[in-house]
């Protein structure tokens, strides 16, 4: 048995959104999020409701490797979701979003813990700095208010 210290990284943002809690939770999804996200396609959603929900599993593709998404906490009734995201042999993902009524709609807590699976993942959690989650964040938030505001995804 090997037994090691973890390598990761946990970074947290909170975005400013223009809509309100509801209306900004139910965008927290797999196939919703083709809505407000240009170029999202994930290759499988495995979910009896066709939307997110407990257990809902997905599968997408970034850099020729796949990603699978467990739903590990879907609660509408506080606005919390949970999932977590395994690139096999590069890292494990923990995603907690937490959304709250805000001065202008809503206020999402989003934060993403990154633990590395091998020289990959190192590399990817080495990366995985403030500055580039803040630009990560920046550019979803951007994404999902104009979406909010026009009602189509912002084209890059």
């Amino acid at each position: 048995m090997k037994i090691t210290r973890p390598n990761s990284v946990v970074r947290t943002y909170r975005q400013r959104l223009v809509g309100a809690p509801a209306r900004v939770f139910e965008l927290l999804c797999p196939v919703r999020e083709a809505d407000w996200i240009e170029g999202w396609d994930p290759a499988l959603v495995l979910s009896r409701s066709g939307l997110v929900e407990p257990d809902c599993v997905f599968v997408t593709a970034a850099d020729a490797r796949q990603s699978i998404w467990v739903v590990t906490r879907h609660e509408p009734e506080t606005f919390h979701v949970e999932m977590l995201k395994v690139t096999p042999d590069v890292s494990v993902c923990k995603l907690t979003i937490q959304v709250d009524p805000g001065a202008e709609g809503s206020e999402a807590q989003v934060t993403y813990a990154h633990t590395s699976l091998g020289p990959e993942g190192d590399a990817f959690v080495a990366s995985f700095t403030e500055e580039h989650y803040r630009g990560l964040m920046r550019d979803w938030e951007a994404r999902m208010n104009h979406y909010l505001r026009v009602g189509r995804a912002l084209h890059l």
